[in-house]
């Protein structure tokens, strides 16, 4: 099918949605002519109507009033002149109608709709709908689960529906196109997707490691069942939090990369730059944004060097302190309440608030590997086209020198460069051991001869 079939079917969808308002307003405002009620009005027939959009609506069994509101917050991208008719002027007070709700902004001329908008069309004749129009904005409505209509925040003090009501950009598209755009790293979604080329087999680390980590792979492959048909939910909740705590390079983030891999599902690294903010209540909302978009998605949502947002605090002696810790003590409402999978690493668990650690599911300590586990960390580096001369004993590289595995593969990048200079691939034992000697100088230790 075409897109411009695509779109046609969106244009029917906002032609009944116009006469909507018509039938409403005129309604409302008692004209003549406009006794019937606006559910008596012929609403598009989809049955047969084989479009991304109109799928959509027979897949999550929409009714006519999330019909409406689905084709409200599409109008605005489409054909904005539907929603002019909301400019009309209160004469009575010589101004706009409160009622109509909606906003101005300055990048776009026309009429935004807000809460109250949507409100307005579906609640005004029938004010018993109003519960219905709340239940949009739960969390357990495909709405929000599938993160589709989004309210944006308002001011404490004004009213929760007073926020414009908008469609995710990414929905828009797909029902345009049939194809959804992959979530771009943003101010308005600061993390990013990760992935790995490697397997499990390619990763060394301690076995009880691995035996804890395959408890996280049991729980995420059979949580539904242990919740629901196990009845677990009555006593658990259903979010599962676990801490990654060692030095940089023993494997932190290359395991959480793999978890998703093998589980099928996608690891998006929180950007802590763009989460922090001086502001006050600025950390808080770019937090939201994240744990929004996360709630009802299959993600694994991955804070690293954690402790700069989870960290201990402080004696409220400032206003800054008192900041600090309000926002650490939302963050720990959120992540408790948050239904999905977090894993947060941090260098050091002592630099975790202790109210964070009784909140963990698991907390797994990755060490610096042991000798055996270094020979085989150095042994799969230089296990391909680029391998080490043979008067290097390994073993005793590995014996003499305590490094991760992310350092070790820094030293494999050193040497794979020095060799190619030289139009070989054989590292010679001098090339190794300046890898090794730069790496302990980032680490700011002193490297012993051999």
């Amino acid at each position: 099918m075409e897109t411009n079939e695509y779109i046609l079917a969106i244009h029917q969808e906002i032609d009944w949605l116009q006469n909507v308002i018509n039938q409403v307003i005129g309604n409302y405002l008692q004209h003549e002519g406009a006794d019937a009620h606006w559910t008596e009005l012929e609403i598009p027939n989809i049955e047969d109507v084989d479009t991304p959009y109109t799928n959509s609506i027979r897949d999550w069994n929409l009714n006519t009033l999330e019909r409406l509101a689905l084709a409200l917050v599409i109008t605005p991208h489409i054909r904005p002149e539907v929603l002019d008719i909301f400019f009309g002027q209160n004469k009575i007070y010589n101004r706009g109608f409160t009622e109509f709700g909606g906003v101005i902004d300055k990048s776009h001329s026309g009429f935004l709709p807000t809460g109250q908008t949507l409100l307005f069309l579906i609640a005004t004749l029938n004010p018993e709908w109003h519960v219905d129009v709340l239940s949009f904005f739960n969390n357990d409505h495909i709405f929000q689960k599938e993160q589709i209509i989004h309210v944006e925040s308002t001011e404490s003090y004004l009213p929760k529906l007073n926020g414009i009501i908008s469609i995710n950009y990414r929905w828009l598209h797909f029902f345009m196109t049939g194809n959804k755009p992959a979530l771009q790293h943003s101010v308005t979604f600061p993390a990013q997707q990760i992935t790995t080329n490697l397997e499990w087999e390619d990763v060394v680390l301690n076995p009880s490691i691995m035996d804890q980590i395959a408890e996280l792979q049991t729980w995420l492959t059979h949580k539904d069942t242990l919740m629901q048909n196990w009845g677990l939910s009555k006593r658990l909740k259903p979010g599962y939090r676990a801490l990654f705590y060692g030095p940089p390079g023993t494997g932190k983030t290359l395991t959480v990369s793999l978890l998703g891999k093998n589980l099928g599902m996608d690891v998006y690294r929180v950007d802590l730059s763009m989460i922090v903010s001086k502001y006050i209540g600025e950390t808080e909302k770019n937090l939201s944004r994240i744990f929004d978009n996360a709630a009802h998605q299959n993600w694994i949502l991955f804070f690293d060097e954690a402790d700069a947002l989870f960290g201990k605090r402080t004696q409220a002696n400032s206003s800054n302190d008192r900041h600090a810790n309000q926002q650490t003590s939302y963050l720990l409402q959120r992540i408790e309440d948050f239904p999905g999978f977090i894993i947060l690493a941090s260098n050091l668990k002592a630099n975790m608030d202790e109210a964070f650690s009784r909140r963990f599911q698991s907390i797994i300590n990755f060490k610096i590997p042991s000798v055996d586990e270094r020979v085989k960390l150095w042994e799969k580096a230089f296990s391909d086209t680029c391998t080490l001369a043979p008067d290097i004993d390994i073993r005793q590289i590995a014996e003499k020198y305590e490094l991760a595995g992310g350092a070790i593969i820094n030293v494999l990048r050193y040497c794979a460069l020095a060799a190619i200079q030289r139009n070989d691939t054989v590292v010679q034992k001098q090339e190794l051991l300046e890898g090794i000697r730069r790496e302990f100088k980032k680490l700011n230790k002193t490297m012993a001869l051999l």
